[in-house]
């Protein structure tokens, strides 16, 4: 008989995060959202880049850089009423400000960093959307909070029950679709992307029974990928960095991937047809090498512009990038790199350009299918 498992805590994606937050912010209640997770998931990207998509603005207020009588401002003397009024904290919204967006954020990351008294302060701003009598959070603006859970080893206070109460509640976990998706809209570099495109259980490697300093972690992989941006760094040097992000263990191994990853040919010589056949077979090296691939198509399709020969060249590049794809890889790459190219970076191939895309549709193309519909 089928059993059903049942754990304590539900967790979702940053994927299912977004979706959460979207359908919320477009209720008449707007029921505010608290994000739990450990560090380094994206629970405050996630935020920023909701704001991005949406053409809207963010409001960062860090209720632990605050004493629980700060959110309700400043009194003074109000001489036309004859009464003591109070002047509305900057960090806090107002109409004024957010009147040119159609979407704001008041996001109170890190909010469990502050200590009860100054969280308890949050109660009427979280559930009324007001702070006493003279303020009140605009209409367009939604409520979102973040915080690493107790057992993650951050600077955390127990979030009072009643102010716990007032919040939807959604934990975050990495996942390496999601991840993976965002790093090459984002250009995280091609040797981070393959590495871990190979090996995925390092994208996340934090353990709070273990007092490592440096650990893995989507924000820190994002720091490995900064660091490599500069060609001339020495290698020994490149290495300290690169462990002083995610830790010695996983450096040792990506250093050793990316030794590899260098020895493969260049992605413009595979698009202008000069290399037609991969000799190095490394599943990780090969990994980076079609994450290279798109991103070099990208870039040669962005300075095409209106130049029809320059279009016709780029037509031909990309046949070479299916051919290449199909004759050198594993269906998994082909995928991966056609999925990239196709709803990633969107490029607009024509298949009677394309004289490999017959062949690629009818070996590949349900596959592909059904990677963009799991998106």
């Amino acid at each position: 008989m089928a059993t059903t498992e049942t754990t304590l805590t539900r967790t979702s994606t940053l994927d299912g995060v977004k979706r959460v937050i979207e359908r919320c912010a477009k209720s008449e209640k707007k029921h505010p959202i608290m994000l739990w997770g450990p560090p380094g998931v994206g629970k405050s990207e996630i935020v920023e880049q909701i704001a991005r998509e949406l053409n809207g603005r963010v409001w960062d207020l860090r209720l632990a850089q605050n004493d629980p009588t700060d959110i309700k401002g400043i009194p003074y003397y109000n001489k036309d009423s004859n009464k003591m009024s109070w002047a509305d904290p900057d960090e806090l919204p107002s109409a004024e400000e957010t009147k040119d967006y159609g979407i704001c954020f008041l996001f109170m990351d890190e909010i469990n960093s502050a200590p009860s008294a100054t969280q308890a302060s949050a109660y009427q701003l979280v559930l009324n959307r007001r702070v006493g009598k003279h303020y009140k959070v605009p209409d367009n603006v939604y409520i979102i909070a973040a915080g690493n859970r107790e057992g993650d080893r951050g600077v955390t206070y127990k979030m009072p029950s009643p102010l716990a109460n007032r919040f939807i509640h959604i934990e975050v976990r990495p996942d390496y679709e999601t991840w993976e998706k965002w790093a090459t809209k984002n250009r995280i570099h091609k040797d981070v992307v393959g590495y871990i495109g190979f090996a995925k259980q390092d994208l996340f490697d934090f353990d709070p029974r273990n007092a490592s300093r440096a650990f893995a972690t989507p924000r820190t992989w994002e720091f490995v990928s900064d660091c490599l941006q500069d060609s001339d760094t020495d290698t020994e040097t490149i290495t300290d960095m690169v462990a002083g992000a995610v830790g010695e263990g996983i450096a040792l191994k990506f250093m050793a991937h990316r030794k590899i990853a260098g020895q493969l040919p260049k992605p413009e010589e595979i698009l202008n047809g000069k290399v037609s056949t991969l000799e190095i077979k490394e599943i990780s090296a090969m990994y980076s090498l079609t994450i290279a691939l798109c991103y070099e198509l990208q870039d040669i399709y962005r300075k095409v512009g209106n130049d029809s020969k320059a279009l016709d060249a780029w037509y031909k590049q990309s046949d070479n990038f299916f051919k290449f794809m199909m004759e050198n890889f594993t269906t998994e790459l082909v995928v991966m790199g056609a999925r990239t190219a196709l709803t990633t970076y969107e490029l607009p191939f024509i298949p009677s350009k394309l004289k490999s895309f017959d062949e690629f549709h009818k070996r590949y193309g349900k596959y592909v299918v059904r990677t963009t519909e799991k998106k």
